[in-house]
């Protein structure tokens, strides 16, 4: 994959979080960056993609937002309990 080299400016004490969770993870701190940054992306497409399924079937009943996190604890939950499983 091609990479880009940029710049950025961040506030001190985050660069300096930053640079620690990249070693504790034994990772550079551009691919913490960068995954950071991918999640945020994604994030933002499933956002739009609720925005625009709601505008076509409109807004989620209390019902169903109850029974996506009992999923999602769920999932959690299990993933949790796999052996080498992380929290983060």
């Amino acid at each position: 994959m091609a990479s880009k080299k940029l710049t950025i400016t961040l506030d001190q004490s985050l660069a300096e979080a930053l640079a620690g969770a990249a070693e504790e993870e034994g990772i550079p701190l551009s691919r913490l960056v960068a995954k950071a940054a991918d999640r945020e992306l994604r994030l933002r497409a499933g956002r739009t993609v609720l925005r625009e399924w709601q505008a076509e079937h409109g807004r989620f009943t209390a019902e169903e937002l109850a029974s996506a996190r009992a999923e999602m604890a769920a999932a959690d939950a299990e993933h949790l309990s796999s052996p080498g499983a992380s929290a983060a």
